[in-house]
């Protein structure tokens, strides 16, 4: 069956109907419904003399439309309290005042009301004070629309800082000075934009401005290179990253972290050709926005980090060639260098070693050239190269890669689109062949050989591999009756040169 490559409508970022009415209701009330299980757990709480409140957030999807998935609460309760009247209770967090409490199914992390002192590591506050009330609580929290709370005993809101204003505005603003939250939080300026990017938000005018103030670059650069490159990966999948990329690089915070990306702005790759009409850099945030409407399975993440880095070397490859007159552009073996480049951009960001491995991979491979002519045995010899396991990823990079060079999907029916949909056919074919694709998949292994005289060595890893090309030519060899005398011939000829 072959893969479905047409382009779904691109994102657009309003509410459906039905939310639309849910929001208007949610914005002209002062209280929401309480889930039933929050109702339960509120009871332990006031059984106790505690309050207890959702926040964060849970309360922001509520007033969006959306549906949350993890609940978080506050409450006067210390957490030496909470472990007394929860049966199970994990202390994930009680130097800053948070457990979490495991109930009714669900995992909720709990903070005592809290307002904090300097954060003298960009991140975690030198101390925890406990307050009295959720208004004092919300005033620590990063943006408004984070601030708000509801109360688990009547569903009362407690908006002090306007964050609903703000979520139907569509707004991501600070609570309070933005350059003393970002100050703070080193992580906050990066949330920021990674909000912006999933919610379709705007960031407003003095909270922008701050993300690129001198000083919250200073405490960005000391948040660790696991949460930055965390809420990094949650911005790729996006439905539309490159605003969202635009806005890390031109605050001054993608250079902390990934420098290799900076010599890629205003590389210039466009001549009489027409390949491409931006510079490297705007292609390679335009392949991650193709990489994001590719359709069909593939593994997300790794397609989409192979789009941002499959070009990163380009700026050491160029070469301009003088053609009649015209000038001509090239860039041969970038992806050689670009594979070295995303390895140590990876590495230095602590992905895991797998997914270095196969973007790597994927970043190596996909400059792959197909032609009408190949034979099967030059097919087979592709997948062989790439990896089954990778063609489907390769494929949907290569889709990625084409939308990067215009800002727009590869168009139906143009010769690019009909050599991909032939090579995926053949792809198929050839797979559903009893090829060999690795020497695990030959009809024989070493104890065959050994069977026939042959020792284990240097000689039988040369045989296998040879009778691995003779099937990767002709298939129907693949069988013990054929192989075997084969190898039983190669054998007495090496011993009669010897």
């Amino acid at each position: 069956m072959k893969t479905d490559f047409h382009e779904p409508s691109p994102p657009v970022w309003t509410f459906e109907s039905a939310s639309c009415i849910l929001h208007h209701v949610m914005f002209s009330s002062d209280r929401i419904r309480i889930p039933d299980e929050l109702v339960k757990v509120n009871k332990i709480f006031n059984a106790n003399g505690f309050k207890a409140y959702l926040v964060g957030g849970a309360v922001r999807d509520i007033f969006m439309g959306r549906e949350g998935h993890d609940w978080d609460l506050a409450t006067d309760a210390t957490p030496q309290q909470i472990m007394k009247i929860f049966r199970s209770v994990i202390p994930t967090g009680i130097a800053h005042g948070t457990v979490t409490i495991r109930i009714f199914g669900h995992e909720l992390e709990t903070t005592t009301f809290r307002s904090e002192s300097d954060y003298s590591d960009g991140r975690h506050p030198d101390s925890v004070t406990y307050a009295k009330t959720i208004e004092e609580d919300l005033a620590r929290r990063d943006f408004t629309m984070n601030a708000i709370a509801a109360s688990l005993s009547d569903g009362r809101i407690v908006d002090p800082h306007g964050g609903r204003d703000d979520i139907r505005a569509k707004l991501i603003r600070t609570v309070g000075n933005p350059l003393e939250r970002f100050n703070e939080d080193g992580l906050r300026p990066v949330r920021a934009v990674r909000f912006a990017a999933q919610l379709g938000f705007s960031i407003e005018e003095n909270t922008l401005k701050a993300l690129s103030n001198d000083m919250v670059l200073k405490k960005v650069a000391s948040v660790s290179v696991e949460r930055f490159r965390d809420e990094w990966c949650k911005t790729l999948l996006t439905p539309h990253p490159s605003p969202a990329l635009r806005l890390l690089e031109e605050s001054g915070m993608l250079e902390l972290f990934i420098p290799e990306f900076s010599c890629c702005r205003n590389c210039t790759q466009k001549d009489a050709r027409g390949f491409h009409e931006f510079d490297v850099a705007d292609h390679l945030l335009y392949a991650v926005d193709g990489s994001r409407t590719v359709d069909f399975p593939h593994d997300s993440l790794a397609v989409t980090l192979a789009a941002f880095y499959h070009d990163i070397g380009k700026p050491e490859a160029r070469e301009v060639e003088n053609v009649g007159g015209t000038q001509i552009i090239h860039f041969h073996g970038h992806e050689e260098i670009s594979q070295e480049k995303a390895r140590a951009s990876m590495t230095r960001l602590k992905f895991p070693k797998d997914t270095i491995t196969k973007v790597c991979h994927l970043v190596k491979e996909h400059m792959f050239h197909y032609e009408e002519h190949w034979s099967d045995a030059a097919v087979r010899r592709f997948i062989i190269r790439v990896g089954r396991e990778h063609f489907t990823d390769l494929l949907a990079l290569r889709l990625s890669d084409n939308y990067g060079q215009h800002n727009m999907p590869m168009v139906l029916g143009s010769p690019a689109f009909k050599l991909l949909v032939e090579l995926q056919d053949r792809v198929k074919k050839v797979q559903e062949e009893e090829a060999a694709f690795s020497l695990k998949d030959l009809a024989v292994n070493g104890n065959d050989l050994m069977a026939l005289g042959i020792p284990a060595g240097k000689e039988m890893g040369a045989i296998l591999k040879e009778l691995f090309e003779t099937v990767t030519d002709s298939p129907a060899m693949n069988t013990k009756e054929k192989l075997l005398p084969l190898a039983e011939s190669i054998h007495k000829k090496n011993s009669k040169k010897q």
